[in-house]
């Protein structure tokens, strides 16, 4: 393929991508600094209704992610993605306005429904851009939105509910999702068959090199028979686990930091965006070498068990030294995000495009249960022990467990194409 057709592509989608999944992750994770400057007290919510709360977004997020997810593979991507912008973004400004909690239950639920098939929507949409040697870098330069968005808005969120509360926090950054929705509409297309910036010979190539990896891999002819492949239900599983890992993390890496001696809002908007600095280079330099090698495995499990020993880690130090603790946590932060682009990646690679689609929604919708079950749990652990080391234990297990999981799921090294590995049968066993 040409390297002009890469250069647009890069150029022009990626930047795109990111900003969009950033600011989904905007308007989900700035919650946790909410609960943390005031909102608690302000709408009287009890230790237990903030972790229900904190939670509620990914209970929505798992029932819809699928449906939406089908409408992205066998409909629009864009069409989706610009409805969701706009959704997402009223539901978060109005959850600046609300001053009855049985309204901002009601609205973390919803603000989950609509952010649903992002993920999984953005997704399918790279892989209909980028062809296997790219598409790990491609995932991570969308997820990279993830943790460059909470490096920033960690720091902007403590000076903006210092300024002018919480309330306007939420709705200032809920505005920019809605004022996107047109730049997105108008900038991107479902597939390169449709691109006006494209030759038609650019199209033709692009669209031959997608083809071409598409014939080694196994047909699979439904839904069902994809989602009862054991390496699909494992990986289900592993990407559950690894979520209680994160999402307790970040929702409520705010307020272990603001819990400190001496600490304030401004401070923990700080000292809470480190982790992610580490994050972005994890991710960047893990999915690099993961595309450069094809070994996506390797560039998985390490990175979990890494982050097991962390959280284990700051368990141990406990209160006794809150730096120490801290870089553990950072350490943590940064292990537990490096992986996303690779494992994405996989499952693209395993699954024709027929299905690839419903798959990630199911591996992102039972991600959304472990996410639900992290920010739940961990919230109720710290509230009911009156402290952090439970939590910590708990995530680290979770972490531990995911790691072995995806060293049995994924059985290939990944070195050779994916063909090979369906002609070997290392990876899925399909019966037709």
């Amino acid at each position: 393929m040409r390297n002009t057709i890469a250069r647009q592509r890069w150029h022009r989608l990626i930047p795109i991508a990111f900003i969009t999944y950033s600011l989904a992750y905007l308007d989900r994770a700035n919650f946790g600094f909410a609960a943390a400057g005031g909102m608690a007290k302000d709408l009287n919510i009890t230790a237990s209704i903030s972790s229900l709360l904190g939670s509620l977004f990914f209970l929505g997020y798992f029932f819809f992610q699928i449906p939406g997810a089908l409408y992205a593979a066998n409909r629009s991507a864009k069409k989706l993605i610009f409805w969701s912008l706009i959704a997402w973004g009223a539901l978060a400004m109005a959850t600046g306005m609300v001053s009855n909690v049985s309204f901002l239950i009601a609205i973390r639920f919803m603000l989950g429904v609509v952010e649903s098939a992002v993920m999984p929507s953005m997704l399918v949409f790279l892989s209909r851009w980028f062809t296997k040697s790219e598409r790990s870098r491609a995932n991570t330069f969308l997820i990279l939105g993830n943790p460059a968005t909470l490096l920033w808005m960690s720091i902007l969120s403590g000076y903006l509910i210092r300024s002018v509360g919480w309330r306007w926090m939420f709705i200032l950054e809920g505005l920019p999702a809605i004022i996107w929705a047109f730049f997105w509409w108008r900038l991107v297309e479902d597939a390169p068959k449709n691109a006006k910036w494209l030759t038609p010979v650019e199209k033709n190539d692009l669209e031959a090199k997608l083809h071409e990896e598409q014939q080694g891999i196994k047909p699979i002819k439904n839904y069902a028979e994809a989602f009862k492949s054991g390496t699909v239900i494992l990986l289900c599983l592993q990407y559950a686990l690894w979520s209680i890992g994160v999402y307790g993390f970040v929702m409520w890496l705010p307020s272990i930091i603001n819990a400190a001696p001496d600490s304030n809002i401004v401070k923990t908007g700080w000292l809470s965006s480190v982790p992610f600095v580490l994050a972005i280079i994890g991710m960047i330099s893990a999915s690099y070498f993961s595309d450069k090698t094809l070994n996506r495995k390797t560039f998985v499990w390490p990175f979990l068990f890494i982050g097991a020993i962390a959280f284990y880690g700051s368990y141990l130090v406990g209160t006794s030294n809150f730096w120490l603790s801290y870089t553990l946590l950072i350490i943590a932060g940064g292990a537990m995000y490096a992986p996303y682009g690779p494992f994405f990646a996989i499952i693209t690679e395993i699954l024709p495009r027929n299905v690839a689609g419903g798959a990630i929604a199911l591996i992102n919708s039972f991600g959304a249960l472990g996410s639900f079950a992290g920010s739940y749990l961990v919230g109720y652990l710290n509230g009911t022990t009156g402290g952090f080391g439970a939590s910590y234990i708990f995530m680290a297990g979770s972490l531990f467990i995911a790691a072995i999981i995806t060293m049995i799921a994924v059985k290939g090294t990944g070195k050779m194409p994916a063909h090979k590995l369906q002609e070997e049968k290392p990876v899925l066993r399909f019966v037709n």
